[in-house]
């Protein structure tokens, strides 16, 4: 079984969805940026005291803390059955820093997931994204309507369409990650880890694919 992952795909793949799946089914532990981040200022570490003085003025925490921090995460004994990176690495530094730690701690990445979909697809699924001002929970109105139109189901708060959810902000965070990614992709692909998928395939169709290459069938 492959079980340690990065995922990777552009905004509205589908990405964070088949995430919830893989971890419960195979029992991952899901690490993000923002949650190791999180941790490592709760529980006071040096590097998360270093990482909250950069968060806290607003910069950028540097990459020589964020691969600290990485590597404090990854070396935790609830790795130990694997797990799936989301969000990291996001530079050709990082991914490079994440091959030595793998090296270091015996937990080399077995595999790169990276979910794709058509520009006019994740167009029509960002744009078409509601969500609970209230609860927050997640609507469409193509794919998952509401019982009563702009109404939420779970809380009866109003519904309503976040500023970037929309096709020109999409155009611009397309572009970034087109930018940002297509390095890294192609960093994976030449170390023969990368495995694409199609995300408009229907999300039970391509979680069945993703089961079958973790589990090596």
């Amino acid at each position: 079984m492959l079980k340690n992952i990065i995922l990777m795909g552009p905004p509205g793949a589908g990405k964070g969805t088949q995430a919830k799946r893989l971890v419960s089914q195979f029992n991952l532990i899901h690490i993000s940026t923002g949650d190791m981040f999180r941790e490592a200022i709760k529980e006071n570490t040096s590097l998360g005291q270093m990482a909250a003085s950069y968060i806290n003025r607003g910069d950028l925490v540097p990459d020589e803390v964020t691969i600290g921090i990485v590597k404090e995460r990854l070396a935790k004994k609830d790795c130990e059955n694997g797990f799936l990176l989301d969000g990291f690495p996001r530079t050709i530094a990082q991914a490079e820093a994440l091959k030595k730690i793998g090296e270091e701690i015996a937990r080399p990445i077995d595999v790169v997931i990276n979910i794709d979909c058509d520009k006019n697809e994740l167009v029509r699924r960002i744009s078409g994204r509601r969500v609970c001002k209230n609860c927050g929970a997640p609507y469409h109105i193509d794919t998952m309507k509401p019982k009563v139109e702009g109404v939420c189901d779970i809380c009866g708060g109003p519904l309503y369409q976040r500023k970037d959810d929309n096709k020109e902000a999409l155009e611009v965070r397309l572009g970034h990650y087109m930018n940002q990614t297509k390095p890294l992709l192609d960093y994976y692909k030449h170390l023969g880890l990368l495995r694409n998928f199609d995300g408009s395939i229907g999300s039970d169709i391509l979680f069945d694919e993703l089961s079958k290459l973790i589990l090596g069938k």
